[in-house]
């Protein structure tokens, strides 16, 4: 079915959402809606979060696995399932094999965080293998087709297929008992598009004027692009960094899906979600992984169109490693303008550094970074410097007092791959 090809409306509707929702009542998937008063305030509107980080594998993965795997014949369950993953889908999956004690195995990229890999251990148990390949979840599906033609094993799909977007559904079906009314607007994180397809098939099914938006992390635009062509395309990736939502390759089903239902798709920086996992963390008491925070973060560019309205935002996950902080913070100052480097070719004489400090930095500049190799044969030796601001208009100051110094000084730019040597 992962080559489904549309009309989609022949294979899937409310009623698979609404079959889907009584099979999961069972075991207890349902996470709470819980009202923002920072982001309301902030955004002027109603800002609502439906929690599903407090899912048991701390994602709505669980979802559409358990509503695939469930509903397999007893046949096809003696042969076991095969799934390709970032981290997420696999703990559903690894979950749903537990409670209904199925043989599984798990294909994901090399890259995938320790967090996730160690949480699908502990869920999985016993039944459930670990393999790795490759470096995307493009890859990790190539050896799990490869395994399921081998042993029949059947492949769980993470997002382009009618099942798994059906169990995807059940958030929104959810949210619109939890509100009495569907919402005004609605963001949703894409990855590979089921969550947002299976929210915009409950809320198409129900007859809602919902606003649906889908957020996408800037460095893996697959939906986008593909929604641009008009099919399914395959990009490359730029940034891997929100990991649970890189997807090279989204499916026929889930872009045909979108195209029809969903309002827009936006690219949000990975600043800026850095930016949102630490207020989350900081202000709300809240952990979330960069894939869920996506749709938070897009409401800074969705300002103006929110203001007064009643607003979803699905944080659909909280499976961050405490070890990606550093790395995190850095965007984070990067993206707000806090951050710069800059490589200084210091005269080798003394007294070269300390003229840097007394005529380039402002009385609140820090410098975090600062990396020098004395070249004993030449007149100058280049340092790589990291300067943090207080605030983001004191950029124009420090760099007005770097070019009345005379010392020669280059600013590294974002793209450079020093740049990206650094974070």
């Amino acid at each position: 079915m992962d080559s489904l090809t549309p009309p989609w409306r022949e294979v899937l509707g409310l009623d698979d959402i609404r079959a889907a929702a009584d099979r999961l009542r069972a075991v207890g998937v349902e996470t709470p809606l819980q009202r923002s008063p920072r982001l309301s305030e902030q955004y002027g509107a109603e800002i609502l979060l439906k929690r599903e980080d407090l899912q048991a594998v701390r994602s709505y993965k669980i979802r559409g696995a358990y509503n695939f795997i469930a509903g397999l014949p007893a046949g096809a369950l003696a042969a076991g399932v095969v799934c390709a993953s970032a981290g997420n889908h696999a703990q559903g999956v690894a979950w749903s094999c537990h409670h209904l004690g199925v043989r599984g195995t798990v294909f994901l990229p090399r890259r995938t965080p320790r967090q996730k890999v160690e949480r699908i251990r502990v869920i999985g148990g016993k039944l459930v293998e670990l393999r790795f390949v490759g470096e995307s979840f493009d890859d990790a599906a190539t050896a799990a087709a490869e395994f399921s033609a081998g042993t029949g094993a059947t492949v769980v799909s993470a997002f382009n297929h009618p099942q798994t977007i059906a169990g995807q559904g059940t958030v929104m079906a959810e949210v619109v008992d939890q509100l009495g009314s569907p919402p005004d607007v609605v963001v949703v994180p894409i990855g590979g598009g089921g969550l947002v397809a299976g929210i915009a098939v409950c809320l198409d099914g129900l007859g809602a004027p919902t606003t649906i938006v889908g957020a996408q992390p800037a460095g893996a635009p697959g939906m986008v692009r593909s929604l641009e062509a008009g099919h399914p395309v395959t990009v490359d990736i730029e940034d891997d960094f929100v990991d649970g939502a890189v997807v090279r390759t989204p499916g026929p089903l889930t872009v045909a899906i979108t195209a029809e239902l969903v309002s827009r798709v936006l690219l949000v920086a990975e600043g800026q979600v850095c930016t949102e996992l630490l207020t989350l963390y900081q202000d709300d008491g809240i952990v979330a992984e960069p894939a869920g925070a996506l749709s938070v973060a897009a409401l800074e560019d969705l300002a103006a169109e929110v203001a007064g309205k009643q607003v979803v935002c699905i944080l659909s996950g909280g499976n961050n490693d405490v070890a990606r902080y550093d790395e995190i913070i850095e965007r984070s100052l990067i993206h707000r303008g806090l951050k710069h480097y800059f490589i200084v070719q210091f005269p080798q004489q003394p007294g070269a550094l300390r003229r840097f400090l007394d005529e380039c930095l402002g009385p609140s500049d820090d410098i975090t970074l600062f990396e020098y190799i004395k070249k004993s044969s030449r007149e100058f030796g280049p340092a790589l410097v990291g300067i943090e601001l207080a605030e983001r208009d004191h950029l124009g100051p420090l760099l007005e007092r770097i070019a009345v110094s005379g010392l020669d000084v280059e600013s590294v730019p974002p793209d450079s791959a020093v740049f990206r040597f650094l974070i």
